[in-house]
């Protein structure tokens, strides 16, 4: 995707998701433009500050790598999302690639949560010790039968 489909697409404000308290580490930025790499699939996403063209995260759907993921939320989450309804909801991880694509990350520990009725998004850190901050993509491999 070129950098013209990109100023096209940050151009849709209402697909922007906004971060009230930013991301950690960029605090300053609050406003994303979540783009799918692969249409109709939130599996692999980027997330495209809306302030700043040359800032972008990949991001993955967590239940796509770990069907089991579980994170439970405080009830302070839910407060800053505006919804207690986990219908409401959608998951994303922030995914490190590495030169050698083996060694590219997730951290499930803390991930980002999207009201995508309100467009509300927090990053949020897990209580439980079940996940940590780096897994390794190759973890998550699918065994063939």
């Amino acid at each position: 995707m070129g950098n013209e489909n990109i100023k096209k697409d940050i151009s849709e404000e209402s697909q922007y998701i906004e971060f009230k308290e930013g991301i950690f580490g960029f605090e300053e930025e609050k406003k994303f433009l979540p783009v799918m790499l692969e249409d109709g699939s939130d599996a692999v996403l980027y997330l495209q500050s809306v302030r700043n063209e040359k800032l972008s995260f990949i991001v993955m759907n967590p239940f796509m790598l770990k069907e089991d993921y579980n994170p439970i939320l405080s009830d302070e989450d839910y407060k800053k999302l505006g919804t207690s309804d986990e219908k409401d909801l959608s998951y994303y991880v922030f995914c490190v690639i590495a030169n050698v694509v083996e060694e590219s990350t997730v951290n499930l520990r803390c991930p980002i949560v999207v009201n995508h009725v309100t467009r509300q998004a927090v990053q949020v850190i897990l209580s439980s010790d079940e996940y940590g901050f780096r897994h390794l993509l190759k973890e998550f491999e699918k065994e063939e039968a």
